[in-house]
């Protein structure tokens, strides 16, 4: 698949970073590099360029005082000017190689790695009276000489693995005073990973073997965001909800299919909702599930999504009092984007 040149000047059109794409893939066991161009013109000094994954929770002018309100999960910086290594010795991508015959002597070609477990572009979605937000981004940051710099923002994105999971499914039994017989439920999926946007039909079969009635029956999908910073903060929202009126009474049983359908469109003024991270101001979506994350990294700084369906349903213990007890269950997926067949290619320079 043919790719897309992206290129951003400096101040003085002295700098110039041109790059294949912003969205670079997460495939578990491996991450795409990041190789670049840079053109900067006859400077008296020497160029560096830097990758950055910074997480951020206040806005540049906010860094006052000599207090950030960021920190930086990971720095690697790269001397691209004077270069250290004879450009014909290097090995260059095809874009660079097209590149270098297209832009001359000028034109010097860099290349960087992401580490493992690097966390995936995640921002936090604000309220509406909010100004500011949370997010992890990667950037070619810039220099203290500001007429001379360039930043350029890219995204770690991850897609839905081509194999396919064991059907999602979870059952639990419960037990009541002066009942004989406990009352099951099940929930079960239709597959592992959905896409964003898509239907998500959820089997509910209940057997109330019990001497309880069951009243209601609430289906929910709930996104859990795990953000480490220098705390561990949990939170959980409900992204879609459906409350039925289908009841159980005691010895029968119900089986019935629920179809839920989470949408940021419907969740657009809920606080602390994970989304993914976006650049410059297009819209985006849902947080993805985090697929790959190890928590034995001690100094890890990252936002970790999941998405579950919950099944909760209300049973009647005593009628005389009016007394619920609830039973619930919950079904863990993965809400992902498709792995895209490839792109168009042209030539795009970014203001």
């Amino acid at each position: 698949a043919s790719v897309t040149a992206v290129l951003q000047l400096c101040v003085m059109s002295q700098v110039g970073v041109y790059m294949g794409r912003r969205d670079f893939v997460d495939h578990s066991d491996s991450v795409d590099p990041v190789g670049k161009l840079a053109c900067p013109s006859q400077l008296p000094w020497s160029i560096y360029v830097m990758l950055s994954c910074t997480f951020r929770y206040g806005r540049d002018d906010m860094d006052v005082l000599g207090m950030a309100f960021r920190r930086d999960v990971f720095l690697c910086t790269r001397q691209v000017y004077p270069p250290l290594q004879d450009r014909e010795r290097c090995v260059h991508t095809r874009l660079q190689e097209r590149l270098l015959h297209k832009l001359g002597h000028n034109a010097y070609p860099f290349f960087f790695e992401f580490p493992d477990n690097l966390p995936c572009s995640v921002g936090l979605q604000p309220a509406p009276t909010d100004v500011g937000k949370v997010r992890h981004n990667r950037n070619l940051s810039h220099t203290h000489f500001f007429p001379y710099s360039v930043r350029l923002a890219i995204r770690k994105v991850q897609y839905a693995p081509n194999k396919k999971g064991v059907v999602p499914s979870s059952e639990t039994a419960c037990e009541f005073m002066m009942s004989d017989r406990p009352l099951h439920m099940r929930a079960t999926l239709e597959k592992e990973t959905y896409y964003h946007g898509e239907p998500i039909n959820i089997t509910v079969d209940i057997d109330n073997g019990s001497n309880k009635d069951v009243k209601s029956i609430t289906i929910s999908v709930e996104q859990i965001t795990n953000v480490v910073l220098y705390s561990s903060d949990k939170y959980v929202k409900t992204v879609a909800y459906e409350e039925s009126t289908d009841t159980v009474p005691s010895g029968t049983s119900l089986k019935k299919v629920y179809t839920l359908c989470p949408l940021l469109a419907d969740n657009r003024e809920r606080r602390g909702l994970a989304l993914d991270g976006k650049l410059k101001h297009e819209d985006t979506n849902l947080a993805s599930s985090t697929i790959t994350f190890i928590w034995s990294v001690c100094v890890c700084v990252c936002v970790c999504v999941c998405v579950c369906v919950c099944v909760c349903v209300c049973v009647c213990v005593c009628v005389c009092v009016c007394v619920f007890s609830e039973v619930a269950v919950e079904v863990p997926f993965l809400l992902m984007h498709p792995k895209p067949e490839g792109e168009l290619v042209s030539y795009i320079h970014s203001s």
